[in-house]
């Protein structure tokens, strides 16, 4: 075969193999709260010899504390290999958001912690053992076949340096602190309240900043559409996340 038809081959099958994985990819989202999450059963089931192409580019969203970090190392492996693991993001500088940071990027060789311009220069360009990758409000990474993208969100609810993440394909906000509820009894996802539990833990300790411009932030958030809310503390909510975020700002 002549180097011309072997190449085109070559894409040929890289293209089907391609298709097939977006293919099995679909079909699997329903049953996955959130884009490579879950526990390996709510993974898409592609058939045998079908594997994600190269460049698709795996994140996790928050450490944990270091102490917790077997556990998350053990979760993370039921969905991939630590060592295809790309990205480690995180909403600010707090030891429940990044506190086994080290430990993952030591774990994964491959990942790059990525964070706000500001968590990048005032506290993770100095701790982390590898630079981080500073992102700016908008900026838009791409995964494959996602993209998320960081915005700025300082002192909403704490911290100068604090963000989020949003995914467009699964409409999906990465939203942090914003609905912390207590307890360890909830389901993974939900479509009941969150707000009201998550008051009840603010009225108890508030850990809101209250920053003037907390209402334009939430709105920012709001107008991405997100119809899923992944929460750190507690149930992921799924439904209208913009009115809900919108609720937020107003009994804020």
């Amino acid at each position: 075969m002549s180097r011309g038809r072997e190449g085109s081959s070559t894409r040929s099958a890289d293209r089907r193999s391609r298709a097939r994985f977006r293919a099995c990819h679909s079909r699997g989202r329903a049953s996955a709260p959130l884009f490579g999450g879950g526990d390996a059963a709510s993974q898409p089931a592609c058939p045998p010899g079908v594997s994600p192409p190269e460049e698709i580019e795996r994140p996790t969203y928050e450490t944990g504390l270091r102490r917790l970090f077997p556990a998350v190392r053990d979760a993370i492996a039921r969905v991939l290999p630590l060592d295809r693991l790309r990205w480690v993001a995180f909403s600010h500088f707090e030891q429940d958001e990044c506190g086994a940071l080290n430990e993952l990027l030591a774990a994964a060789p491959r990942a790059q912690a990525a964070c706000s311009t500001v968590g990048a220069m005032t506290s993770v360009g100095d701790l982390a053992v590898r630079p981080p990758r500073p992102l700016a409000d908008g900026e838009r990474i791409r995964l494959g076949l996602h993209e998320v993208t960081w915005w700025d969100a300082p002192h909403v609810p704490h911290g100068w340096d604090c963000g989020f993440l949003s995914e467009s394909t699964t409409r999906t906000l990465f939203c942090g602190d914003l609905f912390t509820q207590p307890g360890a009894s909830q389901p993974p996802i939900t479509e009941s309240d969150i707000l009201g539990p998550s008051e009840a833990m603010r009225a108890a300790m508030d850990y809101y900043a209250h920053a003037p411009s907390t209402r334009a932030t939430i709105e920012k958030l709001a107008s991405t559409e997100p119809r899923t809310l992944a929460c750190m503390h507690g149930a992921a909510w799924r439904g209208d996340a913009a009115k809900l975020l919108r609720e937020l700002a107003e009994v804020l």
